[in-house]
């Protein structure tokens, strides 16, 4: 099947989880979670799951597993946790968890990112993967970068991730 016609048999309304992992963000500081259901609304996507967690692994893994065994999510987007310091365990509290990593998200993401910000682009370790035949995504926690990350990938092919990790 050509590409054309598995982006045309992606489901045209998705359904999101949207998870901030913060150690200090709340409902009152958090940027990147607004941002996320915001930007996602605008598309004429439904939030389905909005939740903040600390970045505490089991609190990483017990909200994805929650996310992903519900009927009404499609994709799980993470925001926050993903980059070198000692307490940003996201990404590789996921690596744990992917049944299927999407290595090409983190590759494409860095890539667009060293446009705007040099080579500290390395510095991030947004990921994405499969959990229980859901996507699931680890992006930096930065408003900017969110922006990034759904304008270039996330809303051009989140219905096609959607299909293909379904089966389809």
């Amino acid at each position: 099947m050509s590409l054309e016609k598995h982006k045309d048999s992606a489901p045209r309304i998705l359904r999101f989880a949207v998870v901030t992992v913060s150690d200090t963000r709340d409902e009152r500081t958090d940027r990147g979670g607004p941002f996320l259901v915001e930007a996602i609304e605008a598309a004429g996507h439904r939030v389905t799951l909005r939740a903040i967690r600390r970045d505490e692994a089991r609190e990483i893994e017990v909200i994805v597993r929650e996310a992903v065994a519900r009927e009404d999510v499609d994709l799980v987007l993470l925001t926050g946790g993903t980059g070198l310091a000692p307490r940003d365990v996201t990404a590789p509290t996921l690596e744990g968890l992917f049944e299927s990593v999407i290595p090409g998200f983190g590759e494409l993401f860095r890539m667009l990112s060293y446009r705007d910000i040099g080579p500290a682009a390395i510095l991030s370790r947004a990921c994405a993967g499969l959990v229980g035949r859901k996507v699931v995504v680890a992006l930096p926690g930065s408003p900017k970068a969110l922006e990034l990350a759904w304008r270039e990938i996330l809303l051009p092919e989140a219905g096609h991730l959607v299909s293909q990790a379904r089966g389809g």
